[in-house]
């Protein structure tokens, strides 16, 4: 399959996309998430972004079952607070990494660094998160939620693929969303970082999140009966910290408007401890949930042959020829 025009790529999506899609995702927006009470002691969880928001609750979520947990965030000092806090409430292990997910020498050390972890990652949840209004480059001159939001999962997983193949029990779990659907007609291959035709922050955000799901099919098939699963959630609509990054106006919008109808991110915390640890979804894979819903995804989500061109893409935006597994 070559690389699809914008036209080309209406034409192909246009005709499998179903209202029945819609009104299921409608419909799983109003369920609650199911709950597990499973403890979780002596297991080692790693999240990314976890000093605010979902990613702050879902580590405390995980320490309250027992588990320890390897928080990695670009802020030190946030961090030293956050293991410290959970330390005291929870009586765990609680380490961090500090990395700025969007520059790729830190993406790197980071996969090093749980690479050479002694022990096995039980659960490895790619949380980190970026809303901009505007198009910004990384210092490597990368789009900056193209980075944050897929291509830092895509090198941390690939990187740690031998490692966790041989532990042969991790669950991989993105915080994916709906916003996956702004990309409605697919990803462009041609201009995965918008360098042309306009910046549209949702539309970013989407093609982001489609190349995540893309690449979970993908990592899905390199770790069949390996015992290591991976999927994606929608976390709801959740007030967190996400897009304060902006300009005051849309800060405005979204302290009075969105955060005001928005949900508190424990109810996604209480998912992702569900994803991560109820027996209902051992060997689970290559799924996508509406909190804890299983729902279908959208055509430009589940295109094989697309996943299939992303990944060399992938490999050489994320220079993975120079870095072994």
């Amino acid at each position: 399959m070559e690389k699809l025009t914008t036209f080309a790529r209406l034409r192909r999506y246009w005709p499998q996309y179903k209202w029945s899609n819609i009104w299921e995702m409608i419909k799983n927006n109003t369920l609650p998430p199911k709950e597990c009470s499973r403890d979780f002691r002596g297991k080692l969880v790693v999240i990314t972004g976890a000093t605010s928001g979902i990613g702050y609750h879902t580590a405390r979520r995980y320490a309250a079952g027992g588990a320890d947990i390897i928080a990695i965030n670009r802020n030190a000092e946030k961090s030293r607070v956050l293991c410290d806090e959970i330390r005291r409430d929870f009586g765990v292990q609680c380490d961090t990494i500090v990395a700025d997910l969007s520059v790729l020498a830190d993406i790197y050390r980071t996969a090093q660094e749980l690479r050479n972890l002694s022990r096995p990652i039980d659960v490895l949840i790619h949380n980190a998160g970026v809303f901009l209004k505007k198009r910004t480059e990384t210092p490597d001159g990368l789009e900056t939620t193209f980075v944050v939001h897929y291509l830092s999962t895509f090198i941390i997983n690939y990187m740690l693929m031998d490692k966790l193949k041989q532990e042969g029990r991790a669950r991989i779990i993105f915080v994916s969303s709906e916003g996956y659907r702004f990309a409605m007609w697919g990803l462009d291959l041609n201009n995965l970082q918008f360098e042309r035709g306009g910046y549209a922050g949702l539309k970013a955000y989407g093609s982001a999140k489609t190349a995540q799901l893309l690449s979970m099919h993908q990592f899905a098939q390199l770790f069949k009966g390996s015992g290591v699963t991976i999927n994606a959630m929608h976390p709801g609509m959740v007030a967190t910290n996400t897009g304060n990054e902006n300009h005051a106006f849309y800060r405005l919008y979204k302290k009075h408007v969105i955060d005001r109808y928005s949900q508190s991110p424990k109810v996604s915390a209480e998912a992702l401890y569900y994803l991560g640890v109820s027996p209902d979804l051992a060997g689970v894979t290559d799924c996508f949930f509406n909190l804890t819903t299983q729902e279908s995804l959208a055509p430009q989500a589940r295109d094989l042959e697309m996943a299939d061109l992303l990944w060399p893409i992938s490999m050489k935006l994320g220079k993975l020829f120079e870095h072994e597994r």
